[in-house]
């Protein structure tokens, strides 16, 4: 347990830092903002394009692993619904927002460099496959969903599916993490490898992806803190840091994933709550609260709980 703790706490403690730069005034938030648009567009799109580049699949089909993970988000989806819409007594559109909260990882800033740290190469590819599919179904299910909440609670009709898919499908294809994920796997199917300068370069970059996206998190989450709605951030978090983690783990062992493979979505599902909930509930004016509160709840006790995940898996 001590050498998982050794592995897991130094992801926090660089969420702390940059936690602590901000809050002490060493550094202002927006150079925060500039740090993850760095990670964002550059070290995290490079990370994984390396990652699939490189890869070595072994002829595995990602459609089993897409399927474990989306039904442990659909179960704990529905249960952040239920709970808020029936146990709290919330409007709809509260009831998508705590959905997300409940279901939505942060993957990208978390998962990669946890992932990289305590399960190495092979666990990289499975989250790399996951991500490859992760960020479109997740923000096409919660935009469509708080579409027709919206419109429903409006008496409206809801808009051309049409309409919503396409306005999605024009901001993922500009999206930094799908075009590296794409050009690595041209690069893959094609059989090209970098020259030796390119790819120390690229290495490099990458190398950083981790530690960079873990304390400009940090940096951002200064700004949300806790406030109001904590009966629903407590459900929902609870929900975010063991049933899903807990679902992805059950749904691994019935479809037979490789144990790599098993630990990689597990942990990456254990993660706190990713900042897409309350860019959600920023774009829809609704929530902000609940999904801060579900940001900052998760990512306290994250390290207590990832690492009891960690210990569970023998990671």
């Amino acid at each position: 347990m001590s050498a998982i703790i050794l592995d897991v706490l130094p992801i926090f403690i660089l969420i702390l830092i940059g936690w602590v730069i901000v809050r002490s005034g060493l550094m202002a938030s927006n150079v925060g903002d500039a740090l993850s648009e760095f990670v964002f567009k550059i070290a995290v799109p490079l990370l994984l394009f390396r990652t699939i580049a490189e890869a070595d699949f072994h002829g595995a089909s990602p459609f089993r692993l897409w399927i474990v993970y989306f039904s442990g988000v659909a179960i704990t989806w529905t249960a952040g619904h239920v709970a808020a819409t029936r146990l709290f007594n919330r409007d709809e559109r509260i009831g998508v927002l705590a959905g997300v909260s409940s279901a939505f990882a942060n993957n990208v800033f978390i998962g990669l460099p946890l992932v990289q740290r305590t399960i190495g190469d092979e666990g990289l590819v499975a989250l790399s496959i996951l991500l490859a599919v992760h960020l479109p179904v997740m923000m096409v299910a919660g935009t469509v969903l708080m579409e027709h909440a919206e419109r429903k609670i409006a008496g409206k009709s809801d808009r051309s599916m049409v309409f919503v898919l396409r306005q999605i499908a024009i901001n993922l294809i500009r999206n930094p993490l799908v075009i590296g994920l794409a050009a690595g796997m041209a690069m893959h199917l094609s059989g090209l490898t970098m020259p030796t300068a390119v790819a120390s370069v690229v290495g490099q970059i990458a190398g950083i992806a981790g530690p960079a996206a873990l304390i400009s998190l940090g940096m951002a989450l200064e700004r949300y803190g806790v406030s109001g709605n904590l009966g629903i951030a407590s459900v929902t978090s609870s929900l975010k840091l063991l049933l899903l983690p807990g679902c992805v783990w059950t749904a691994s062992r019935l479809l037979g994933l490789s144990p790599e493979w098993t630990a990689a979505i597990v942990l990456t599902s254990s993660v706190p709550t990713g900042v897409n909930a309350w860019l959600i509930a920023n774009r829809f004016g609704v929530g902000h609260s609940l999904a801060a509160s579900t940001i900052s709840v998760t990512t306290a006790l994250g390290a207590i709980t990832v690492s009891l995940w960690a210990y569970f898996l023998g990671a």
